[in-house]
């Protein structure tokens, strides 16, 4: 019906009610996320499948029952970014059969989780944007399932119904400016709006410009729309903020260049200097606040946020090495990031709180988590060999080609600053405490603490070899700069 990568996904998403029966009848607790798991796993296959073809020639799917000659266009863009998805859903979905064990809820849980991972692969599988907004809205809505989870405590009630208010009013812009195209150019096509629109200076054009800023810049938390993003982070469950601030928010970032570069290429100037002012601005904020912070997930939260303006600064060069770098980074933070996360998640685990002070000395009786923790922080920063050097060095050099210095010297100060919040993470889990507090704190169970050690492993994977990242970073670089 929308090909075999959402096929598989929709299917295991929608039959996990069935498995979550069986879950209750026999109280097999761990059964609903093996079933994800072996989801995505044939989900990946099928990805392998179709690249070889994807990356010479996009693939073109009708869904023909859709209005507005709705497809899906999977090309090397769509390949590269539901790669990502994949692979950080397969290690949040791993770390989740213990992490929620406890909770209750689990088919709920998962099928909002595999719901999500599809409606962020049909968005950048549309060919179309009302197919890309009926995706949109998929993934939306299962994310404040998600932040929401555990609805009997205030806090991610809370943090949800803020996150639904702001996300829903930028989805508002966004049909807005859907509505709009529609009217001046007769088609929701991608390509055919690229045509439509390639020499249009209308004055509604730069309107619907503005309202597409908007509404993506909700979703990607750019400062001023970042506001719901600390809570939703902080309040919802470990493994969901990391893919969270892995994956749903950078799928903004990926929204921003596919529309900026295909369909307003035209007014390449006037967004590229209002993109690389927004970068400055929520990079710069995103760093300094979260020196302030002393709860470890909105420190993190708040990282998300200054490295949502490192891909800006890229996207805002509009050349083939700032798209690179940008999309290189989307990939990177992922790991990064989603790996922060989770290693959170093993300290609340074990410790029950998220305060620096709480997890004070915490390293010293979990090493192994500790290092994972330190090796992703360390990468953030942006330091050598880890990955995010490499991504932030592309940024960085794709602006000084596009004759624009002063954003890069921002970029090093800012990884400078992100120094200081991780130094202090890091004095936080190794300070010394009185033996008999930290006596039963130990490392998180084996299912949670494999994905963990996986994530930080690529994380230095990719940063010594990141030939194969980059050249598909590269590849579905290329897609956009062809298409714009």
């Amino acid at each position: 019906m929308f090909g075999s990568v959402l096929d598989a996904i929709v299917f295991f998403a929608l039959t996990n009610s069935i498995v979550g029966w069986a879950t209750l009848k026999f109280n097999f607790k761990w059964l609903c996320g093996v079933y994800s798991l072996a989801g995505l796993s044939i989900a990946s296959v099928e990805l392998y499948e179709i690249s070889a073809n994807a990356f010479s020639r996009p693939l073109e799917i009708p869904l023909n029952p859709m209005p507005f000659e709705s497809y899906l266009r999977i090309d090397a863009l769509s390949i590269f970014m539901s790669l990502t998805f994949i692979l950080i859903g397969f290690f949040v979905t791993a770390y989740s059969i213990r992490f929620i064990e406890s909770e209750g809820g689990a088919p709920l849980y998962y099928t909002s989780l595999l719901l999500m991972i599809a409606g962020m692969i049909g968005v950048v599988s549309a060919g179309d944007f009302f197919t890309f907004f009926i995706f949109w809205e998929l993934m939306c809505i299962s994310s404040y399932v998600l932040v929401s989870f555990r609805r009997q405590h205030w806090e991610p009630v809370e943090a949800g119904m803020k996150y639904l208010i702001m996300s829903s009013a930028g989805s508002a812009a966004i049909l807005f400016a859907l509505s709009l195209l529609y009217g001046l150019a007769g088609t929701l096509d991608f390509i055919r709006l690229a045509d439509a629109m390639v020499n249009s200076r209308d004055i509604w054009i730069y309107a619907i410009l503005m309202l597409t800023l908007l509404g993506f810049g909700v979703k990607s938390a750019i400062v001023p729309l970042h506001t719901w993003l600390p809570d939703a982070y902080s309040a919802a469950p470990s493994p969901i903020s990391a893919i969270l601030s892995g994956v749903v928010t950078e799928t903004g970032i990926y929204a921003l260049c596919r529309v900026l570069l295909t369909i307003f290429i035209s007014l390449r100037a006037e967004w590229s200097m209002i993109l690389a002012v927004l970068s400055i601005i929520t990079m710069t904020f995103g760093n300094i606040v979260a020196l302030l912070q002393v709860d470890l997930k909105r420190l993190l939260a708040y990282s998300s946020i200054g490295h949502i303006g490192y891909m800006l600064a890229g996207v805002a060069t509009g050349t083939p090495l700032g798209l690179t770098g940008a999309l290189l980074h989307i990939f990177n933070h992922a790991l990064m990031k989603g790996n922060s996360f989770l290693c959170a998640g093993a300290f609340i685990y074990r410790i029950g709180g998220r305060r620096l002070d709480e997890i004070a000395g915490a390293g010293r009786r979990m090493p192994a988590t500790a290092t994972a923790l330190g090796i992703s922080l360390f990468a953030l920063t942006g330091m050598p060999p880890l990955n995010g050097f490499i991504s932030e060095l592309t940024i960085f050099t794709s602006t000084i080609q596009a004759g624009m210095a002063w954003l890069g010297v921002c970029i090093i100060l800012n990884s400078a600053i992100s120094a200081g919040y991780v130094l202090r993470v890091i004095r936080a889990l190794l300070q010394s405490t009185n033996e008999g507090e930290s006596a039963d704190i130990k490392e998180a169970p084996i299912v949670m603490l494999l994905p963990i050690l996986l994530m930080a492993a690529l994380v230095l994977l990719f940063g010594v070899w990141p030939d194969p990242a980059l050249k598909l970073a590269m590849k579905a670089a290329s897609t956009l700069v062809l298409k714009g």
